[in-house]
């Protein structure tokens, strides 16, 4: 008999919601408790915590922030491609009458928490984390609009992540594959809690993502540098800002279909039921009217890397910098006139397949062109073969298989037989991983220096590269012929002996990956170590041609000690060609935010939030929600103190400073 004081305490959070009874979840507990104890021990060890707390987790500083969430990128990338090695090691041994090591729901668990992690907390926080570092230095602005919102909306991105972390240890994660379909995502078919962690998970981050893109579309339409018109904006910046007009413009959608969700579950409502005139198609569309950009959002700052990146290391000027920009808008806008593709399977009848099909094939189109573009910019180019530029050679072979699998995919017939296929599957990691993944390393190798001073070491780089895209084709090109032969995607078990090889190879594929990982930790690693021989960062260290190289290597808090005058696309090169010399007189006192310990107070709570909510811990939720708004109201009234004015000193001394290394130059 169920205990009404207990009940009203804990709601439905029991002794039983600990998966004791789970051995793979144990072990993983033991391993991921001991390494947190011994981290913690580290950092308390070498008296860090106040290092840490002043001057990165309470910083406002965009640069910092940037840096955090590539770090929380990271650390995800972990979690999601254990989850990888565990589906590729199940399939490979799933055969013969073997059941494989994992039990169905902790499969169905794993298949879903990996795409739900790899997308919105390793590919969200790599792309925001670039955008946030490199937009204001490339615009000439000091930070970005609104300093504290951007610290509040990492905070509510790691508390995201932090609530799906949790379902591994404290009840399970949902098991409805990454997009939470109705009906199985509703309480008839899914009654615990996998997919309230899945709802207040994507709640508490997406609300930093759409804040974190209101402040950037801000910064880079109010704040860019005189004489910066919008057809001078580095293509980084262009790329930048539709992705957050993007993420503006769609993830809302996501919050209200995951609130509509939440009234079926929790109200008993019947948006998305069979029953009361509900329709579980109306999630289908709402969930890719969303889903649909967010492949762009993802996708088109790794575009403009990639612009910075050729331009770079091919010793010139972008090639057909106007037919860039148009090409990105019209990706931007295209990207919500084809999301019915998703779904060519689902009775929508031949004229509205036919349309989608058509936009689909059309898409391709502009993205084709910025290929065309990087390769006439390498054309006649001195290519220099550093590791930026061997991830974007990388991704532009690989990404033109993506893009043709993608066209055939376009054609209705073709999709009738290969939808819901392992096709699908190596299709889309074709095109993400490629893309975004090997974008945002090529991004972190030719920002590093800028952040902190010396550059990754070549050597592990160079190897990580290696095991990263031969590790690639082993894994995923497997796929594509296992989706010919008819084999759909997330399948536990296997009856048919043959197909076991392709497994295999793709498993083999995965370790080769997860090598490349290691290699990548060990870079960052002997980079810190070796970073005095790594830091011959004289001039500008890849002769980069955009306003961000202008400044020192880390930059300053303030970033420009003046506004920068910008007469050219290529800022740098121009004001290096013309001989530009910076004002050493004639300063303005320079208005800095103070960092704030807020963000941090906000994310514990939301995290609080969403845990209540998911356990039915009506008192608790209640209790963090009302302490939430009067943190927000608090630091709203005291918004006038947390400003300091940093005296004209500052300025001078960044002036005087620049003086002698022009002498010295």
């Amino acid at each position: 008999m169920e205990n009404p004081i207990l009940h009203a305490l804990f709601g439905r959070l029991t002794f039983d919601a600990f998966p004791i009874h789970e051995p793979i979840l144990v072990a993983t507990f033991i391993v991921v408790a001991l390494g947190g104890a011994a981290t913690l021990g580290a950092i308390t060890y070498y008296r860090l915590w106040g290092y840490l707390w002043s001057e990165w987790f309470t910083s406002v500083d965009h640069k910092r922030i940037g840096v955090m969430y590539l770090a929380l990128g990271f650390i995800m990338l972990l979690r999601g491609f254990a989850d990888a090695l565990m589906m590729r090691l199940q399939q490979a041994l799933a055969f013969n009458g073997s059941q494989g090591y994992l039990p169905a729901h902790h499969f169905d668990q794993v298949f879903t928490a990996h795409g739900v992690i790899m997308i919105f907390f390793v590919a969200m926080p790599f792309v925001t984390g670039l955008m946030n570092f490199v937009v204001p230095l490339q615009i000439g602005a000091r930070d970005v609009s609104f300093p504290f919102l951007n610290n509040f909306s990492f905070w509510m991105t790691a508390a995201g992540a932090v609530t799906v972390m949790l379902s591994l240890f404290v009840g399970e994660f949902a098991r409805t594959g990454w997009l939470a379909f109705p009906p199985l995502s509703e309480s008839a078919y899914s009654p615990d809690v996998g997919v309230d962690y899945y709802i207040w998970g994507l709640q508490v981050a997406g609300l930093g993502t759409l804040l974190s893109g209101v402040n950037l579309v801000a910064t880079i339409v109010k704040m860019r540098a005189p004489g910066m018109t919008m057809m001078r904006m580095p293509i980084f910046t262009w790329t930048a800002l539709c992705t957050n007009i993007l993420i503006v413009a769609a993830f809302p959608v996501l919050t209200a279909v995951l609130a509509m969700l939440s009234l079926d579950r929790y109200l008993g409502t019947d948006f998305f039921t069979n029953d009361f005139g509900g329709n579980p198609m109306m999630y289908v569309n709402l969930i890719w009217i969303w889903g649909h950009p967010e492949v762009y959002i993802l996708i088109l700052p790794l575009f403009g890397v990639f612009s910075e990146v050729t331009a770079t290391f091919s010793g010139k000027r972008l090639f057909g910098y106007t037919s860039m920009v148009y090409a990105t808008v019209v990706i931007t806008i295209l990207s919500y006139l084809v999301w019915l593709h998703h779904f060519f399977t689902m009775g929508s009848g031949a004229s509205v397949n036919s349309f989608f099909g058509i936009t689909t094939m059309v898409i391709s189109i502009p993205t084709g062109a910025k290929m065309f573009n990087w390769l006439f910019t390498m054309y006649h180019g001195r290519i220099r073969f550093e590791l930026p530029m061997m991830w974007t050679i990388a991704f532009m072979l690989t990404f033109v298989i993506g893009g043709m699998t993608g066209v055939l995919l376009a054609v209705p017939p073709a999709d009738f037989v290969l939808h819901n296929s392992l096709f699908l599957v190596a299709h889309f990691h074709n095109v993400i991983i490629s893309g975004v993944v090997f974008g945002s390393f090529a991004g972190i190798a030719y920002w590093f220096p800028k952040a902190f001073g010396f550059k990754l070491d070549p050597f592990w780089g160079k190897l990580s590269f290696w095991f990263w895209v031969v590790g690639f084709y082993f894994a995923f090109m497997p796929l594509y012929v296992l989706g010919l032969m008819g084999v759909t995607r997330r399948m536990r078990v296997f009856d048919d002996p043959s197909l076991q090889i392709w497994f295999v190879i793709a498993a083999v594929g995965a370790g080769m990956i997860a090598i490349g990982i290691a290699c990548s930790l060990i870079q960052i690693v002997v980079s810190i170590r070796n970073r005095e021989a790594l830091a011959d960062l004289t001039g500008d260290p890849w002769d980069a041609r955009t306003l961000e190289w202008s400044t020192s290597s880390p930059p300053p808090s303030y970033n420009f000690a003046f506004t920068p005058i910008v007469y050219d696309t290529d800022a740098w090169q121009d004001m290096k060609e013309r001989g530009y010399v910076r004002p050493i007189s004639g300063f303005k006192p320079i208005h800095l935010p103070k960092n704030t310990g807020v963000g941090v107070i906000l994310g514990v709570l939301s995290v609080i939030f969403a845990f209540a909510m998911v356990w039915w811990i009506w008192w608790l939720a209640a209790l963090s929600f009302a302490s939430m708004l009067a943190t927000a109201i608090a630091h709203t009234f005291n918004y006038h103190r947390n400003f300091h004015l940093a005296a004209d000193v500052v300025a001078r001394t960044e002036g005087e400073r620049t003086r002698l290394l022009l002498q010295r130059s």
